[in-house]
Order: structure tokens, then C-alpha cells, then sequence
């Protein structure tokens, strides 16, 4: 099949799982096209299979803001004429569902639509799509889809709940790569960065409000109190950045937190890591937790979302309260002094990972693609 994907280009889980998603289907022989503003940061190498299509539009002083939704819509136009494609598929309800939904319109003039698939992620609708401003067009446009599915069960229930849904939506989830997130051997750099045997804490995001990285740190403070020699890796960037510093300087715990940025190598560090902290007030999946999870770490979360459907309480970590940073930092304790408690939880959150191998979830999708395209 040749096969269009519209996506956000930016660190984030959506961003991750249509690139990846789109590099395991050209794996298999399927012409993938890539449709953004900017290249995808996980599309960093060359496969015959995968092309890039990159949206360009201009600012015209009548705009305050360039219309890129409009921009989007006429290069689809373009992109599913002439390089013929079959299906798009489109990650996240706005503006890419509406845009596809207008290409698909004007190309039908001609008898040249095709099928359209939404891929619901999160903030789409929990955040952005709530927007009273924003609802009806959200609404028709996740209506006109030819094919949705949303990445957990919670965001399933959440959508309808939300909007007016007459389609069927399906749950696909997040996946995950074996081979790439696994425990490698990275003892020279764990031993470099804990010199004593201290131990590693992690936590992965874009460091906004939702993520609650502030109360990371405070979960990591309470490590300290304990008397747990440890060290914090904040991995990411975001909004939120400065106010975490403060924090850090608040509990005077500067020396033992690392801010990492940006990293593509997660894996990596993942690997060196005891315990990942996830606390977000906003999870639909939790791709950040899946990703140590593969790497055989345990994880703390919170009680949210679509996490209970990762993070099994008691097997692959804990759950808590939102915002119950003492109950997690009681927890990370007794994990952390733990080790035959540490490597039980660590063993079981790879097991489960397998459960999200990639390859089983691009069959889901192939033999949805299928569906689809047979009405």
C-alpha cells in the first residue's frame, strides 16, 4: 500500500508512535509517505520505503497567524494525487483530521478521495479538544473519519464521554520496540555517574504542567531523606523547566539532579536506571513509562488514565493517588532498599512491555487498514 501519515514532528508521544509506527509498516514493504512541518525527530535514517513531505506556508501580513490548517489541506491535495495513495492516516483530531477532511472533499469533486484514518492520542482531546471552541469541529471531524482509533481504553471512553461520537472507535495501543528498549550493559556509565553504588532515578518528559515534574523531585527528595544514596536524571525539556530548577534549589538538592535535555538515546540511560517516576496528571497511555518498562525498570505512577493499563499495581511497580507524592516517595523507598523486590518488579515490567511488541500492534493496524479500505 502506499500509505500517508500526518503527524506532529515534536518530541512527544504522538510524534513517536505515528514515525515509528510508519518505519515498522515500510519494514514490511508498504510505501510510507511522512506529511509534517518538519522532519519527524525519530526519522533519522534512510529507508527506500519512507518519503518526507514537508508542509510549507506563508505568512501574509492579513494573517496574524499563518493558516497551516489550510496549508495542510492543499498539499494532501497534492501529496494524494500524485503519489497515489491509498490510505491516510492521520495522528491526532485537530487540525489533521479537519485538513484531511477537506482535501478528501475536493479531491472527491474529482473521484479521487480516499480513505481517511484518526488516530486519537491524548491531548486532543482531553486538553485541546475540550475547548469549547474547538468542540464541534473536533466532533464532525472525528465523525468523518472513515476509521478512528484511540491508543487505550481509558481515551476510548474518554472521547465519547466528551463528544458526540457516531463512529466505532477502535483501541490500537502504543507499542513499543523490543530489540531497541531493552537492559543493555552500561556499567562504565552508571559507575562513572554513581562512583559509591548510588542509585539511579529517571524520569522522561516535556516537562509541562500535566507531567507534574515538580512532584518527581519532591518524590526524589524524600529518597534523600531516607538516607538512599541516589541520584535524579530528568530527561526533556519544556515550559516547566525553570520552576523545577527552583524546586531543586528549594530542597537543596541541586548536586543530586541532572538535567539531561533532550535526549534520543533514551535507551541508554534507561538502562542504568533503578526506578522511573511518572506522576503526570495526564496520561492516556504513558509511551515514557512503556519505554522503561522494555528496559526492565519498575515504575511509580500515578493513578490515572490509561496508566492502570500499563503499570499492573504490585507487579511492574505501583499506583498512587495523584498527587500523593509521600505515598510514592514511600513507595520508591521500599523498591529502592529492596533489591530482590527491585529485580521481581523489573523482570515483570519487561515481561509486560512484551505484551506491546511492536510488530503485534502493526499487524492490529495492517488488518485495520484492511477494514477500513473494504468499507
Amino acid at each position: 500500500m502506499n500509505i500517508g501519515i500526518v503527524l506532529y514532528p515534536t518530541y512527544g508521544g504522538s510524534g513517536v508512535v505515528a514515525t515509528e509506527l510508519g518505519k515498522g509498516l515500510a519494514s514490511r514493504g508498504h510505501n510510507v509517505h511522512f506529511i509534517s512541518y518538519a522532519r519527524p525527530m525519530r526519522l533519522d535514517e534512510f529507508h527506500e520505503n519512507i518519503s518526507f513531505h514537508e508542509v510549507t506556508f506563508s505568512a501574509y501580513p492579513l494573517f496574524e497567524y499563518p493558516p497551516y490548517d489550510l496549508a495542510l489541506a492543499s498539499h494532501l491535495v497534492d501529496i494524494i494525487t500524485y503519489q497515489n495513495l491509498d490510505l491516510l492516516h492521520v495522528h491526532y483530531a485537530i487540525p489533521h483530521a479537519t485538513s484531511a477532511y477537506l482535501a478528501n472533499q475536493i479531491l472527491k469533486e474529482s473521484g479521487n478521495g480516499i480513505p481517511v484514518i484518526t488516530t486519537l492520542h491524548g491531548t486532543d482531546i482531553t486538553i485541546v479538544g475540550s475547548d469549547p471552541s474547538y468542540t464541534p469541529v473536533v466532533t464532525f471531524s472525528i465523525n468523518k473519519s472513515d476509521g478512528v482509533t484511540a491508543v487505550s481504553d481509558y481515551l476510548r471512553d474518554e472521547t465519547c464521554k466528551r463528544f458526540d461520537i457516531k463512529n466505532k472507535i477502535e483501541v490500537i495501543p502504543n507499542f513499543i520496540d523490543l530489540v531497541r528498549f531493552r537492559k543493555s550493559e552500561k556499567s562504565h556509565f552508571k559507575k562513572a555517574l554513581c562512583p559509591n553504588g548510588e542509585k539511579v532515578l529517571v524520569h522522561v518528559s516535556n516537562f509541562r504542567e500535566v507531567k507534574r515534574v515538580s512532584d518527581t523531585v519532591e518524590i526524589f527528595h524524600k529518597v534523600l531523606q531516607s538516607g538512599i544514596a541516589a541520584h535524579l536524571l530528568l530527561i526533556g525539556d519544556g515550559p516547566d523547566r525553570q520552576k523545577v530548577e527552583n524546586k531543586c534549589r528549594e530542597l537543596k538538592i541541586c548536586g543530586k539532579v541532572r538535567f539531561l535535555g533532550k535526549q534520543e538515546k533514551i535507551e541508554d540511560i534507561l538502562s542504568i536506571a533503578d526506578l522511573f517516576l511518572i506522576p503526570s496528571g495526564s496520561e492516556t497511555f504513558g509511551l515514557a513509562a512503556l519505554e522503561a518498562m522494555s528496559c526492565s525498570v519498575p515504575v511509580i505512577s500515578s493513578n490515572i488514565g490509561g496508566l492502570p493499563e500499563l503499570n499492573i499495581h504490585g507487579e511492574t511497580g505501583y499506583l498512587c493517588d495523584l498527587g500523593d507524592t509521600e505515598e510514592m516517595g514511600n513507595f520508591a523507598v521500599s523498591i529502592l532498599r529492596d533489591d530482590k523486590l527491585q529485580k521481581k518488579l523489573a523482570d515483570n515490567a519487561r515481561k509486560r512491555a512484551e505484551v506491546f511488541e511492536l510488530s503485534k500492534i502493526v499487524d492490529l493496524y495492517e488488518d485495520y487498514y484492511a477494514s477500513v479500505m473494504k468499507g
